[in-house]
């Protein structure tokens, strides 16, 4: 086997593991089967990334001219497949009361999947415009899957009329800055992108339609009126997916176009930058502060934990992108935790999710092993010592001091106060006994439940372990570079 098929094994086996499940789908349904044979094959993908982690932090492996695996494809490919582990393990326990088809919603994860490795090692447009419709247009029919919910239809058509327009604003964008440069590898977009000056209006207005596309897709404001609408009509494992799997796709996609080869985009890029990471932080904890439904206040949320993510964008050097590294795994550990103890919580046989907060008052009388990881991850997301959100937040922060970058760094501290009052206000509720005799909490599948507890229980541990020995964040941190 050589170098460049077994840089694109992990790819490859995500792939084949979406024919097996149709496949099998053809032949017989059977949830149980397909669950297993998907979570396996993503398994065997993430096994065969090994190797790669022994390889040479900066040795870049490139296949075609189309795809490279470098340290920023190796570290995004191992979240990637981590974080799809995990959501696929919330999977067999919230479908288990579902009475339509279920076998389907495997094949939209493992698509979506296939696009978000695609996107992780795109080294030309063509590529990327390929991982991200590959990772979006899946998520519609996820989004949409329950039909029975009649909120599930209305957030499909939204996510997909929204996302054909971002997905369209991104191509005329790279359209308008090949007719400058003549290329479209992802080294020769990044150059023109850090030359984007007045000077230069056709790659300038490129570079500004690129920065909404992208924008879009992680729910930057203004870029972000979708975002709670989806996340509260979306089924909870989907929800957990464009948390963490869509946006770290389109994250990867955007420090490859803000820092591939140049260290850093133009100054008017940079401001454009600033300004959405300073909207985003700031207007997603406030909107969040007033929000009593966990999905929503989870998705504004997700923009101010962006908005400080957007922080590295703006700033030159491999520290800069290491520090993203460090942010993201903490992230995303905190919100699979988040969404797997609403998992089991709730159940599709329902009309609605458990997602308001009232429902989780008193939590931890009666379920404590999922109330006190569910308090855990909260506390990571603010930021709490002891736990890898205060590490990953530690790192953004200093490299928004190195660079003296103090409204960035203001915004920062700011939106994190902010974000302290509105975690504790759910944890509150969930050691406060209610006066009342809340909803039955769902019972879920046997094993599905069994598993889904046993991720939980390993992302508890994790959050806390690299809270308290940050020097293994730092150590993935360092496969963070560009060639």
């Amino acid at each position: 086997m050589n170098a460049q098929t077994w840089a694109l094994l992990p790819l490859l086996i995500t792939t084949a593991t979406v024919v097996a499940g149709m496949i099998g789908i053809a032949v017989r349904r059977a949830h149980r089967f397909t669950a297993m044979l998907t979570t396996a094959g993503i398994g065997l993908a993430l096994a065969s990334l090994a190797p790669e982690w022994f390889a040479d932090d900066s040795a870049s492996i490139a296949v075609t001219g189309l795809l490279v695996v470098d340290g920023i494809a190796r570290f995004a490919m191992t979240l990637i497949l981590i974080t799809t582990l995990g959501v696929l393990t919330l999977c067999p326990a919230y479908f288990s009361g579902y009475r339509d088809n279920r076998e389907e919603l495997y094949l939209l994860i493992g698509v979506g999947t296939v696009g978000a490795l695609t996107l992780a090692t795109a080294n030309h447009a063509a590529t990327l415009l390929l991982g991200l419709e590959l990772l979006s247009l899946p998520m519609v029919g996820a989004v949409a899957y329950t039909v029975d919910r009649p909120r599930s239809i209305e957030g499909g058509v939204k996510y997909l009329v929204l996302s054909a327009a971002a997905s369209a604003t991104l191509l005329f964008g790279v359209a308008l800055i090949y007719a400058e440069s003549g290329s479209l590898d992802m080294e020769a977009l990044a150059t023109a992108i850090a030359g984007a000056g007045l000077g230069s209006p056709l790659v300038t207005v490129g570079a500004l339609m690129v920065l909404a596309g992208i924008a879009f897709k992680l729910s930057f404001v203004p870029f972000h009126q979708w975002t709670p609408d989806v996340y509260e009509a979306a089924p909870l494992p989907v929800t957990a997916y464009l948390a963490t799997v869509v946006k770290l796709g389109a994250f990867v996609a955007a420090l490859r176009l803000l820092h591939a080869g140049v260290g850093s985009a133009s100054p008017l890029i940079v401001s454009a930058i600033v300004v959405l990471a300073l909207a985003s932080m700031l207007l997603g904890s406030l909107l969040a502060l007033k929000q009593t439904n966990l999905k929503r206040l989870l998705a504004y949320s997700s923009i101010a934990n962006f908005g400080f993510l957007a922080v590295v964008l703006a700033l030159p050097g491999h520290s800069a992108v290491r520090a993203a590294g460090v942010y993201l795994v903490g992230y995303m550990i905190a919100s699979l935790g988040i969404f797997g103890v609403m998992t089991l919580v709730s159940s599709p046989m329902g009309q609605r999710d458990h997602e308001d907060l009232d429902q989780y008052r008193g939590l931890f009388w009666r379920a404590p092993f999922r109330a006190t990881v569910l308090i855990t991850m909260l506390l990571s997301l603010a930021g709490i010592p002891l736990t890898a959100g205060f590490i990953g937040k530690l790192a953004v922060l200093a490299v928004g001091v190195k660079a003296g970058q103090w409204w960035l760094v203001g915004g920062v501290v700011l939106a994190s106060a902010i974000g302290v009052f509105y975690y504790l206000r759910v944890v509150n509720a969930l050691l406060t006994a209610s006066e009342t005799v809340p909803e039955r909490d769902a019972i879920v599948g046997g094993w599905g439940r069994r598993v889904s507890g046993a991720m939980l229980l390993l992302a508890m541990i994790a959050t806390l372990w690299l809270g308290v020995f940050p020097e293994s964040l730092f150590t993935m941190g360092r496969q963070l570079v560009f060639p």
